[in-house]
């Protein structure tokens, strides 16, 4: 079952949630950590279950796990153990679900619960130097499988209603995901790229090449971009649909840029408002739109808004 496509038939586009270290950081929270917000897992789970809500709060129908940095071995440079580092990964899903679930109970009135992703981030986002930006790994392809399966299968355990394979640099990581999948059953996947242009991904391949990779894959329901800058979103999209019949995915960053050396993002001059670019995206053909970095929950509600209004 597409569960993408399912919604779909009943609402012309798919919202999703917005940044969470942004948001976390915005509740006055300090997120300067290798696990970046998936600390606060171990330290502070109620702050992890308020940013959901403030997310379903604005309108998303699709809430992504804190679970992006989590990695068993980010959680052994922490002291946790084996079995630990699995009731972290664990508990990410669960604080969506249990979230979605509370919010859904108390507004009945919704006629289908908003959608939980478990969150999987790349292998550079492990390193926490910067790498997702780059794709510049000295890992192969069956490397970048060993690195990923534990927490794939764990995060499988969890039950979400789709894994979310986010920030992807180069098309190699890509071809780990699929490998792990091939063999899995009743999967729901995306894939979102990194791109540094409008033509290419942060390694230098094209997406007009991963989207042709990927176009085969059924369990892959939705192929897109995510934490690129939003100048190179529509180009980007109309990249996608050249090749590929699949639901077409946007959650750019706000347009600062990042600098992985000292961790911080720059503002840009960039006056249009996020939800106001997104209108561009869903025109190219994005049906599914939400926020990366620097996004908050008021952008999601704006998105929200343009598109309850019909527009």
């Amino acid at each position: 079952m597409n569960l993408l496509k399912n919604l779909l038939e009943k609402q012309k586009i798919i919202v999703l949630d917005g940044a969470s270290g942004t948001e976390l950081q915005r509740k006055g929270y300090d997120v300067n950590d290798e696990l970046w917000a998936s600390m606060f897992l171990i330290s502070n789970p109620k702050a992890i279950k308020e940013v959901h809500e403030d997310y379903l709060e604005a309108g998303a129908n699709c809430i992504t796990s804190l679970s992006y940095q989590a990695t068993y071995e980010g959680f052994y440079k922490k002291g946790l153990k084996e079995n630990e580092a699995k009731k972290m990964l664990l508990l990410s899903v669960s604080l969506a679900k249990e979230a979605r679930d509370a919010y859904f109970n108390k507004n009945s009135e919704n006629t289908s619960k908003a959608l939980v992703a478990a969150s999987i981030g790349p292998y550079g986002a492990y390193l926490a130097d910067g790498s997702e930006f780059r794709g510049d790994y000295s890992l192969n392809q069956k490397e970048l499988e060993a690195f990923h399966i534990k927490r794939l299968n764990t995060l499988l355990e969890a039950k979400p209603d789709i894994l979310a394979f986010e920030t992807v640099p180069c098309l190699k990581e890509a071809k780990a995901y699929v490998n792990l999948l091939k063999n899995k059953k009743n999967i729901n996947a995306w894939i979102s790229f990194s791109a540094k242009d409008s033509l290419h991904i942060n390694s230098g391949e094209t997406i007009k090449e991963c989207a042709q990779y990927l176009e085969k894959y059924s369990f892959i329901t939705a192929i897109g971009i995510n934490c690129t800058s939003p100048k190179y979103a529509q180009a980007l999209i109309q990249e996608i649909k050249k090749v590929s019949s699949k639901i077409i995915i946007v959650y750019a960053n706000s347009g600062d840029i990042y600098d992985a050396n000292d961790k911080s993002w720059k503002t840009s001059t960039n006056n249009i408002s996020y939800a106001k670019m997104s209108e561009a995206w869903y025109k190219a053909g994005a049906r599914i739109i939400g926020g990366c970095c620097q996004t908050t929950p008021k952008d999601i509600k704006e998105i929200v808004n343009i598109y309850n209004q019909g527009k």
